[in-house]
């Protein structure tokens, strides 16, 4: 993602949000501090303290702008060109792997980085981490409700929204850990196998319906016995 911290027009309380969530992305919200942010923004701290009271308040505010700009910063531009909804879903992952790539595998998942670092975050974070996540599930359920009959219709697709989140942001940590894409590509490629497999049962099914039903033979009936007179 790329954020323009000093684009013309850019108002004072755009700039510390944008600045902070660079600066917590790369150094991490503990490690971040207010001088930083100062500093990196070319902004006084009279300024700073008039939006927000404390350094918690800058981070609430860094996890909204993520949720409410999750279409234009993330989707937006992983989707432009797809239009089938479940490429959809591997576009965005690609995404994912193209920063990775273009990192040395140092990119890691904002949203998830900062749920990691912050092991027991007061109610507001905790609640703006998860309406973070639930944004990024909507979006991929909204993908696979728009597969329509290409998978099962028993299908519970919320809950594999869920794991495709889950297989991202687990990739995503390996490939940091072991700064090499082959965990990342082999989770993709497991889930993608997953995926076929949930097609071709769709399609199954969908020939199985297609069939005309076999119509029972009408009984016959037993022949009539003949008694020979004595």
């Amino acid at each position: 993602m790329t954020v323009q911290v000093n684009a013309p027009g850019t108002d004072t309380r755009t700039r510390l949000v944008l600045t902070a969530m660079r600066l917590f992305w790369e150094k991490g919200y503990g490690s971040t501090s207010i001088a930083d942010v100062l500093q990196a923004a070319a902004v006084n701290s009279g300024s700073l303290y008039h939006f927000f009271p404390g350094k918690q308040d800058l981070l609430l505010a860094v996890l909204d702008m993520y949720r409410d700009g999750i279409r234009t910063m993330l989707l937006e531009p992983a989707w432009r060109g797809v239009a089938d909804p479940i490429g959809r879903v591997f576009a965005l992952l690609a995404r994912y792997r193209a920063a990775l790539a273009d990192t040395d595998c140092f990119y890691g998942c904002p949203i998830g980085s900062l749920a990691l670092e912050l092991h027991e975050p007061d109610l507001p974070v905790r609640e703006r981490l998860a309406a973070n996540f639930s944004a990024w599930t909507d979006a991929i359920e909204e993908c696979l409700a728009a597969a329509g009959q290409r998978l099962p219709a028993d299908l519970k697709r919320r809950e594999l929204a869920s794991f495709v989140l889950t297989t991202m942001e687990g990739a995503v940590m390996q490939a940091r850990t072991y700064r090499s894409l082959a965990s990342f590509d082999a989770a993709v490629r497991q889930l993608r196998a997953y995926f076929d497999q949930l097609e071709e049962r769709a399609a199954a099914g969908s020939r199985h319906a297609a069939r005309p039903a076999k119509k029972n033979p009408a009984p016959t009936r037993p022949a009539p016995t003949v008694r020979r007179k004595r």
